[in-house]
């Protein structure tokens, strides 16, 4: 009566290759799909109760999160996000590994990296709608970012905070965007991208030898599908359904056991000691433009996204035939493995920061001291209360922004510890008027104690680093 069967019976009976042995590596597109759909469940919901205002968006997610199912579905949402970006990292690694992009799936490549590129969008704009310092200084950085860009950087900044400095306008944009525009644009870009897959057909895994040949590669892939096709539904189709519901499963343990990420302190943008970090997909990144020289900064924020965005959208054009197989493709992994080093490498200094105070640092316990009173004890105390301890390491408590002081006792004097003291560094400033006499006498008694085999002290906590 209504047409459906007639409608959705071929799609889900659609013939596709044999995978054989790869037949699971196949599976990431349908699951970032069920990623998505969660995300739009859970953003609804979210929505339902989030206030778009600059002086209630922090205490509305604090209501949600302080309610048991407000936190679940928090969660859901935060874990959801993250499943996503690693859902469609594999799969755009799977379909470049596997040359996948060649004749005749080019458009394919390319409304995928479109979808790739709105999912990276969707999370940045979400971790401002938390609107803690966190958000806040991700819309004042992307702001600097785009004010970077020649002729038209004024105007991309004043575009992203919606203003010339962040307020209730940005969040109101970045709201807009997070809710209604990109996802408005991610289901058109997914329909297309299912079109294409049915129009093209699914790949077939590669075969060392078996080069594409746009001339005659459609009626090899006919000839395939009648020889040793399958339909999707239930021959193909019962791993998406697995993985998918595996997803999900994942990301509800998560979501119930670890909850969200709880919010940081309320916006303040006066607060300029902040040390706000991205979640931990953008960590890498914001790790990487941390520890770039100055004058380089310029180049890689302009160039870095335009060459990698010009690579995934004329890769299929310049690449449109010849062998799939990787191993046939060594510059292929070459550059995969390459990425994922740069990525993994820089996400963990990004982790450990170490171009930021540590101001959460607590004091040294008296294990590590060694006492508990005399000018020992007095120098730890100042050591902690002057700031120190937030830049240096002392027997794994501590910063690591400045150098590890556990056994600063081995390689510096009395008169060399007060000079630097009293003088400062790079990145230290000088404590001459700003610390009495009194101060520094038990500070260096401290330091001076500081050797590397010195009794009593524990191992250093790796933890805490």
């Amino acid at each position: 009566m209504t047409g459906v069967s007639q409608t959705v019976g071929p799609i889900l009976t659609h013939v596709v290759p044999h995978a054989r042995r790869s037949r699971w590596l196949f599976v990431f597109g349908s699951a970032t799909l069920v990623a998505f759909l969660l995300q739009v469940v859970t953003g609804i919901a979210l929505s339902s109760a989030y206030v778009t205002s600059s002086g209630q968006a922090y205490d509305s997610l604090h209501f949600i999160t302080a309610n048991t199912l407000g936190r679940i579905v928090r969660g859901l949402h935060y874990f959801g996000a993250s499943a996503m970006i690693v859902l469609i990292g594999a799969h755009t690694i799977r379909v470049y590994l596997m040359g996948s992009y060649k004749y005749p799936r080019q458009m394919n490549w390319l409304t995928g990296t479109g979808l790739l590129l709105f999912t990276l969008l969707m999370a940045f704009t979400g971790q401002l709608l938390r609107w803690d310092q966190t958000g806040f200084w991700t819309a004042v950085v992307a702001a600097e970012q785009a004010g970077k860009a020649p002729i038209i950087g004024n105007w991309l900044a004043r575009f992203v905070l919606a203003g010339s400095v962040p307020g209730g306008a940005t969040l109101s944009r970045f709201f807009a965007a997070h809710v209604f525009f990109i996802p408005a644009l991610m289901f058109v870009f997914i329909g297309v991208h299912l079109y294409l897959v049915l129009y093209n057909g699914i790949s077939e895994p590669p075969a060392a030898g078996r080069p594409v040949d746009p001339r005659t590669y459609r009626a090899w892939y006919h000839r395939l599908l009648e020889r040793e096709g399958l339909p999707f539904w239930p021959y193909a189709a019962w791993r998406d359904v697995v993985v998918g519901f595996g997803v999900v499963i994942v990301i509800a343990t998560l979501a119930i056991a670890l909850g969200p990420p709880e919010l940081g302190r309320p916006p303040d943008p006066t607060l300029v000691a902040a040390s706000p970090r991205p979640d931990w997909y953008f960590l890498w990144y914001f790790a990487l433009l941390a520890l770039m020289p100055k004058w380089s900064e310029r180049w890689v924020i302009l160039l870095g996204p335009l060459i990698f965005g010009l690579f995934l959208i004329f890769l299929p054009f310049v690449s449109p035939r010849g062998e799939r197989h990787p191993l046939r493709r060594p510059w292929a992994i070459a550059i995969v493995i390459c990425a994922l080093a740069v990525i993994a490498h820089y996400s963990r200094m990004g982790h450990l920061a170490p171009w930021s105070p540590r101001m959460d640092a607590p004091p040294l316990p008296a294990e590590v001291v060694g006492t508990t009173s005399g000018p020992i004890a007095e120098g730890a105390q100042v050591f902690y209360d002057k700031g120190c301890e937030f830049c240096h390491l002392v027997s794994g408590y501590g910063g690591i922004r400045g150098p590890d002081l556990s056994n600063v006792g081995d390689r510096l004097t009395r008169d060399q510890m007060l000079t630097r003291i009293l003088s400062g560094a790079e990145n230290m400033p000088s404590y001459a008027g700003n610390m009495t006499a009194a101060e520094q006498e038990v500070l260096l008694a401290f330091l001076e104690s500081r050797h590397q085999f010195q009794e009593g002290t524990p191992a250093r906590p790796a933890a805490m680093r």
